[in-house]
């Protein structure tokens, strides 16, 4: 059975429903979403998981609260990991935290 993961990227007017891809390997399959904050990326995360999702990565604009938010919104459905910035360098160099 192939793994099924997300990667989560947030973004200034990303709207998931536009901002959306798959790709799909022997082993792998991964869903790449974007959202404009956080409470549009725990939405996705939770209609990810309910797709059978076991693994969702965030992209380093989640501060530590977004990341929180979203592993609490997914517990025991999915593994969260993030890759981390302090400060974006594609949102002013803030970290999300700060923005959403």
């Amino acid at each position: 059975m192939a793994l099924k993961a997300a990667f989560i990227f947030i973004a200034p007017n990303a709207d998931p429903a536009k901002h959306r891809s798959v790709i799909e390997t022997e082993q792998v399959t991964l869903i790449t979403v974007g959202v404009q904050n956080y409470d549009s990326a725990v939405k996705e995360a939770v209609k990810l998981t309910a797709e059978g999702v076991v693994a969702i990565e965030l992209c380093g604009g989640f501060g530590h609260s977004g990341t929180a938010m979203i592993s609490n919104a997914v517990k025991e459905k999915a593994v969260v990991g993030v890759v981390r910035f302090d400060h974006h360098p594609g949102l002013d160099n803030k970290s999300g935290d700060e923005l959403f």
